[in-house]
């Protein structure tokens, strides 16, 4: 078993920078991906669309060439699939790091391929770029695990003519919403605040807000989905008292957090607003272990993206060389 200058746990676009920098820098690398490479961006909407314009997605200094402005989604996986061929990368897919353990060396991590066959890989040092858009908010209710219920939302062809419940009042519900109703879905949205989040982006507020005041998307404010049967959901309304709502399918858009359950035993350090501790090059308190992109932000998910995330790959990795140039160990 070889011993890699580093391993790099997620294969998302900031992985990646990680993943180039460590290949440029001439430090050997493993990245480790539970899914497909960019496999939070295969998950996204099928059509989805950035509302970033593609220079400031770019990683590696490969040029993002599209054909419009804005990339969607088919061109983001072409990009990053096309950057990892081209760099010839060291991507293992479907291979999940079950547990990282502090090791004389720096690190051990518990791997499991696809097939269930367990390994093991060591690393002097870990970067960790799984994100969190993998792990959805349970909102701890009765029929959330259910087959007709999603917490990731794709398309809307398969529910034209249905009865369709969206829970959240994000840039993800509002999309959603908005998509199921154009594609002659009855939509209707339960939130629970008293109205729509001030973060959804600007340009679709006002487009969902007049399809709810004119009694195209319902609406139920101040208002939570407490149960989820086959063939409808149980709201409790601003007035406290509960309701059936007839629903077909349930979108559970509620939002997500970074999962770093896999570090449990390293005794991360945390600040009181969920964020991790890191310092300027994204260290964390444990010496060796960077946490970049979003995956360290648990309180502050929506101010790091791939815009500003794949500059901290940029800043780890070059405190990682830094460190392994100097023989600077990590301490036991």
């Amino acid at each position: 078993m070889s011993l890699y200058d580093v391993a790099i746990v997620g294969a998302g676009p900031v992985g990646l920078a990680a993943a180039i920098g460590c290949k440029r820098a001439g430090l050997s690398y493993v990245v480790l991906e539970k899914g497909c490479v960019v496999n939070a961006i295969f998950e996204y909407p099928t059509y989805m669309g950035f509302f970033t314009t593609a220079p400031e997605l770019e990683i590696g200094n490969h040029p993002f060439v599209t054909g419009h402005d804005k990339p969607d989604r088919r061109d983001a996986l072409m990009y990053y699939r096309l950057v990892t061929q081209r760099e010839n990368l060291n991507v293992r897919q479907y291979t999940t790091v079950n547990k990282v353990h502090a090791a004389p060396a720096g690190f051990t991590l518990e791997i499991e391929a696809q097939d269930g066959t367990p390994g093991v890989v060591e690393a002097r040092r870990v970067v960790v770029a799984t994100g969190y858009y993998d792990n959805p908010l349970s909102m701890g209710i009765p029929g959330e695990d259910s087959e007709n219920v999603s917490h990731y939302y794709t398309e809307a062809h398969p529910f034209m003519g249905l009865n369709v419940t969206v829970i959240g009042a994000g840039n993800s519900a509002a999309d959603a919403a908005l998509d199921l109703w154009r594609s002659g879905v009855n939509v209707t949205m339960v939130v629970r605040a008293p109205e729509l989040k001030s973060t959804i982006k600007y340009w679709v507020r006002p487009d969902l807000e007049n399809r709810i005041k004119e009694g195209s998307i319902h609406a139920h404010f101040n208002s939570r989905v407490v149960e989820i049967h086959p063939e409808h959901v149980v709201v409790q309304g601003e007035d406290g008292r509960t309701f059936e709502l007839p629903t077909d399918f349930t979108f559970a858009l509620t939002g997500y957090r970074p999962d770093l359950s896999f570090l449990d035993g390293l005794n991360l350090a945390t600040q009181p607003d969920e964020c991790l501790v890191l310092t300027e090059n994204y260290e964390s308190s444990v010496p060796g272990l960077f946490v970049v992109g979003s995956a360290g932000f648990a309180g502050k998910t929506n101010q790091v993206f791939i815009e500003n995330g794949r500059f901290h790959a940029d800043h780890a990795v070059a405190e990682i060389e830094r460190q392994l140039r100097s023989g600077e160990l990590r301490p036991a």
